[in-house]
């Protein structure tokens, strides 16, 4: 019981902010008012497991960078309070457990939870090969508002993928945002990173971009579901949030990217969740 409680902390369930409130964005327009608590209780297991075991195989996979990076020694596989295989078994539970949920659901989230496994623990390695590995990080939340329409509808709709494609450009920006403290140590152990690569300035310069993007599809979103004033309001808090993001990070002060990485951006997802909430009021029906 000790090592879960060890494991439970390193995972940082409190990130989980970045991803559940899309997910329920889209679960709430999916029930049109008409919501099922099994379904629901299923979708917020599902984003559980799923999340859990990714970020659990991350800390298995990254033990040797995790244990050189200052940052990240005091980790619990680094500092020896969970052993490796231990970590491992969690993964593997927590995979187990979210092709479940999914099979529960419906036929069509089972195929797919199986496609969405892969996109969250393959994560882990994508830093290693590719320098969208931000972009990546953003598939494996933007899945999110898609798996939790195909959990409710049983099929796809172009709304939920836009709020996806919202949600990739979303955290691939703030994601090189955070990369940004590690630069000099992803340079030295040949870490691919756009700051890395690129310099701090060029990097910035990339997640203000897709930042612009996120703000453009949330737009589109909220024309696609004819969503109302609340919505707009906060999609305007939303841009004076990411602008302020920006201002907090310069190319020579990464000072208060902890800041900018967290705390702004778990305002963003609350925030535009509670707005359509609002919005749309719709009442559980029986």
């Amino acid at each position: 019981m000790k090592a879960l409680a060890h494991i439970l902390g390193d995972i940082k369930l409190a990130h989980t902010v970045f991803a559940l409130p899309y997910a329920l964005i889209s679960a709430h327009l999916a029930f049109d008012g008409k919501y099922d608590a099994v379904k629901l209780l299923l979708i917020l297991a599902s984003m559980f497991f799923a999340r859990s075991g990714a970020m659990s195989f991350n800390r298995y996979v990254d033990v040797d960078i995790d244990a050189t990076n200052p940052r990240t020694s005091g980790r619990s596989i680094p500092s020896g309070r969970v052993r490796r295989v231990e970590m491992l078994g969690f993964t593997i539970a927590c995979s187990i457990l979210f092709i479940a949920c999914a099979y529960l659901l419906n036929f069509l989230c089972f195929i797919l939870s199986f496609a969405a496994l892969a996109i969250v623990l393959i994560y882990s390695y994508s830093k290693r090969f590719t320098i969208g590995t931000h972009l990546w990080l953003g598939l494996a939340l933007g899945v999110a508002p898609v798996g939790a329409w195909v959990a409710i509808r049983g099929s796809f709709d172009l709304g939920p993928i836009i709020l996806s494609a919202a949600v990739i450009t979303w955290v691939g920006a703030f994601d090189i945002v955070y990369a940004l403290q590690d630069i000099e140590f992803d340079r030295a152990r040949g870490i691919i990173s756009v700051p890395a690569r690129m310099g701090p300035a060029i990097a910035l310069m990339t997640a203000r971009i897709l930042h612009v993007g996120t703000v453009l599809l949330l737009i589109l979103f909220g024309l696609y579901f004819t969503l109302g004033t609340v919505y707009w309001i906060g999609v305007g808090i939303t841009v004076l949030l990411l602008l302020v993001e920006h201002g907090l990070v310069k190319p020579t002060d990464f000072s208060k990217v902890g800041y900018a990485f967290f705390t702004v951006n778990g305002i963003v997802s609350i925030l535009l969740l509670i707005c359509v909430l609002v919005d749309k009021p719709y009442f559980i029906t029986p």
